[in-house]
């Protein structure tokens, strides 16, 4: 089965494809576009184009495990990113996802401004690394 994560943001949301037989997550992009119909129309053509089964979106739990503030907007957001595929969707903790997608960038010698355009990418691999991890 192959998966789409999704780290979504206000103004950025990463994109990230991976498998089940394989076992690992690939960034794609990073859409600049704020939640809404043109994110989950953007988000159609990449399921598109990537052939995805289902999706995974991270959610955004505080450090203690309770719901963050931004949980009822993913909910909500999901829900209707579930009607408009009517695929199955998977929640997933995203804590410490971006940390790790910005020590991945640490070291690679990209300008801020480049670090900025995959950031969320990598951080929507990590959630789904995460969630093949647990398959």
């Amino acid at each position: 089965m192959r998966f789409l994560a999704i780290d979504l943001g206000d103004k950025r949301t990463g994109i990230a494809v991976g498998d089940d037989e394989l076992r690992m997550a690939q960034p794609v992009c990073v859409l600049e576009i704020p939640i809404g119909e043109l994110l989950i129309n953007a988000i159609l053509k990449t399921i598109e184009e990537q052939g995805v089964d289902a999706l995974v979106i991270g959610l955004p739990l505080n450090m203690d495990g309770t719901p963050g503030q931004r949980v009822v907007i993913t909910k909500a957001f999901a829900s209707n990113l579930e009607i408009a595929t009517n695929m199955q969707l998977y929640f997933q903790d995203e804590r410490l996802t971006s940390s790790a997608a910005e020590e991945k960038l640490s070291g690679s010698g990209k300008t801020h401004k480049q670090k900025k355009k995959i950031r969320d990418a990598l951080a929507a691999a990590e959630i789904l690394n995460d969630f093949l991890a647990q398959l």
